[in-house]
């Protein structure tokens, strides 16, 4: 099948070239000339493991191809994927200018039927929106169709979750729509034998929302548990693992830290809290997990300056700027809270990416970085962690320790065992541990 893909981020880059790597003919489209200059190039807008080396072969083989028109690819494809941002307005709703901009372009340049699929995270009742948008844009009487199709990708395993889903879900309201979108996913179904997942549009764009605002509130929650457990002497991760073992509740994102990040989960749960708000519900539920997640960071930051005292001109050595391993992406990362704080209070820094350490230098030019863990530790007073890169866990702490001025560790991802690094003669902060 032939398919346009509107936004090259995440989501519809990854998309769009999963759906080439199956044997579609696959257009991307994006209106940022720079980016699909790069990817004409050759070179990545975004990071994400193994993504490169696919979209270099199925260009090669012709069956992935770029351009910066939406009219070509309304001409290009009976199939239209619309992945680009939603992000957040200014009271946390989502913004869904860039949807009705393809939208209306798409409706402008159309001659015969098309379906148009919400890829973006959307609001509930989208599709009736883009509806209006297209009936009042359509310069003659064309069938066409709404369909909403959200993404589960995760970052840092996005290629993994594209051909191994747990689930794909599709929100229709035609025969023909149902078989279109059932056509383009056969090969991934069969091959993965994941659950293939139909119902009402309305129902599709919400599962988004809810599923990961349940995960949201998931970390939040066990962040609060992890308060109570730093008050009562109990070990977080221990009580995690026991709760985890509980198949109604399972293990994932049970796991304490300085809070949540990244482009998902901070924007989708403001958008579901203001849609709740908007539809006469409120989520009170959610601006809780909101809250729980803003005061994880104001702790681990207070366990800073309490055993720091003052931080004025001391040397802190921070490992992990993007919001998670695997992963190139800054936005809503933890770094981006405690960079600002520790400037304000004079704070020395050297910082420790192996991915997002571009990305952030373009927030905070002129700071000091290091490609090595050890010499970006060296001399410093305090180490903060920030995120649990696969790296820092197989560090010789003997030679960290020989390092650091001080052996001082504020760890916000659990990353070592609080034993051993007792042992070694650090003092040791972590969260939810005694």
């Amino acid at each position: 099948m032939k398919i346009t893909i509107v936004g090259t981020g995440y989501v519809g880059l990854v998309t769009g070239t999963t759906f080439a790597e199956i044997g579609h003919d696959v257009l991307c489209v994006d209106n940022d000339t720079s980016k699909i200059d790069k990817l004409e190039s050759g070179i990545m807008p975004i990071y994400e493991e193994g993504l490169e080396e696919m979209v270099l072969a199925n260009v090669k083989a012709g069956r992935l191809k770029f351009s910066t028109s939406v009219a070509e690819g309304t001409a290009f494809a009976e199939v239209i994927f619309i992945a680009v941002g939603t992000p957040p307005g200014y009271q946390g709703e989502a913004n869904m200018s860039y949807v009705e901009s393809v939208g209306r372009e798409v409706a402008e340049h159309m001659t015969s039927y098309r379906l148009l699929v919400e890829k973006s995270t959307v609001i509930v009742n989208t599709n009736e929106q883009l509806t209006r948008t297209m009936n009042k844009y359509l310069k003659a009487d064309i069938p066409f169709d709404i369909a909403s199709n959200p993404e589960f990708l995760r970052e840092g395993t996005a290629i993994k979750d594209a051909f191994k889903p747990d689930r794909v879900v599709v929100g229709v309201e035609s025969d023909r729509a149902g078989d279109l979108l059932r056509e383009i996913y056969a090969p991934i179904v069969e091959k993965s034998g994941c659950e293939y997942l139909q119902m009402d549009i309305a129902s599709a764009e919400l599962t988004k929302h809810a599923s990961n605002s349940f995960l949201a509130m998931k970390i939040s929650f066990i962040n609060a548990v992890s308060r109570i457990c730093e008050l009562t002497g109990a070990d977080i991760t221990q009580v995690a693992h026991g709760m985890g073992l509980d198949a109604r509740i399972g293990e994932h994102f049970l796991k304490a830290g300085v809070g949540y990040g990244g482009s998902c989960f901070p924007k989708d749960v403001d958008a579901f809290v203001r849609m709740g708000d908007e539809v006469g519900y409120r989520l009170d539920l959610l601006k809780e997990v909101q809250s729980i997640n803003k005061q994880q960071r104001e702790h681990v930051m207070r366990k800073l300056k309490q055993e720091m005292w003052v931080l004025q001109n001391k040397r802190v050595a921070i490992f992990g700027l993007a919001f998670k391993p695997g992963t190139d992406d800054i936005r809503e990362s933890p770094s981006l809270y405690f960079v600002p704080q520790l400037q304000e209070q004079k704070a020395s820094l050297c910082l420790w990416d192996p991915i997002a350490r571009e990305k952030f230098n373009e927030e905070f030019p002129g700071l000091d970085y290091n490609d090595d863990l050890l010499e970006c530790a060296k001399d410093a007073d305090v180490l903060l962690i920030l995120t649990d890169w696969p790296e820092i866990r197989e560090l010789d702490l003997a030679a960290l320790k020989d390092s650091m001025r001080c052996p001082i560790v504020v760890d916000g991802r659990n990353v070592f065992d609080a034993q051993a690094m007792d042992a070694q003669g650090f003092t040791y902060h972590s969260v939810g541990r005694p």
